[in-house]
């Protein structure tokens, strides 16, 4: 009998120290370790497009983004999805793209079974950008990374089109006319849009109707542009980026915008 009452003493003994060691003494089974990393912390898989599609992800708090239209490719909508392209949507969690995007039909057929796919309205007018980056947000569960960066976008923002009107010649907001997807640079300048083109071929008659209403600049879509869109009209012709860099940070397109914008306008 002595010599069960010591086995069992030994064994109580033996489950305190486990206890103490795996951390589990209040029954709620073993902890990890404090530094062990968390089973999907970097959120979901995304596949994009193009960086522009990717940088609505990101500042809507994406953390694995994959792009697959090359930054180096001058116009993404001319871009022939490759094989492994697809096979990398079949594995994502949501597919962004843009219902204008020539292979977006290709790309919706090969979102695998698990993957969401999610059209994007690509404009970077503040306001809708904002939208996209709530909605995304949501989806992916990342509504406090959103409602970050849409808190520093606004900031910027708002300093960058203060810094645009103080270079108005004369003070005088100036005309212009935009090509149909830099409709928000002219909103960014404070400017008086007088009319737009694109992005069909502009005919001889939309050339002389733009020209007579005499804008002071001509906001032409780098990635559409077909040259001097108003020659002899005496506008200044101003190049506007639509698409992100290889960062997917869509500030830095607000920034340059605002810069061309102020040297066209004789600010510095």
């Amino acid at each position: 009998m002595a010599r069960t009452r010591v086995r069992i003493a030994s064994l109580v003994a033996l489950s305190a120290a486990l206890a103490l060691v795996t951390g589990c003494g209040n029954g709620t089974g073993p902890q990890p370790a404090a530094d062990a990393p968390a089973a999907g912390k970097d959120g979901p898989v995304v596949v994009v497009t193009t960086t522009w599609e990717g940088a609505f992800a990101k500042a809507a708090g994406a953390r694995d983004v994959k792009v697959i239209v090359p930054q180096s490719v001058h116009h993404a909508p001319d871009y022939d999805p490759k094989p492994s392209d697809l096979a990398a949507v079949a594995k994502a969690d949501f597919v962004l793209y843009a219902p204008f995007e020539p292979y977006a039909a290709k790309i919706k057929e090969a979102v695998g079974s698990k993957a969401k796919p999610v059209e994007v309205n690509l404009d970077n007018d503040p306001d809708k950008v904002k939208a996209e980056v709530d909605k995304l947000g949501a989806l992916f569960g990342t509504q406090d990374a959103a409602t970050k960066w849409k808190s520093g976008f606004d900031v910027e923002y708002a300093k960058l089109n203060e810094d645009v009107r103080a270079a108005w010649p004369g003070g005088k907001s100036p005309s212009v006319v935009t090509q149909v997807f830099t409709g928000w640079a002219a909103k960014l300048a404070g400017a008086t849009t007088v009319g737009t083109y694109g992005p069909e071929a502009v005919t001889p008659a939309r050339l002389a109707e733009l020209s007579a209403k005499k804008p002071a600049l001509v906001l032409d879509n780098v990635h559409m542009s077909t040259g001097t869109v108003l020659p002899d009209s005496g506008a200044k012709q101003v190049g506007i980026v639509n698409y992100p860099g290889e960062d997917l940070d869509l500030l830095p397109v607000y920034r340059n915008a605002a810069a061309e914008l102020r040297k066209a306008m004789g600010g510095s």
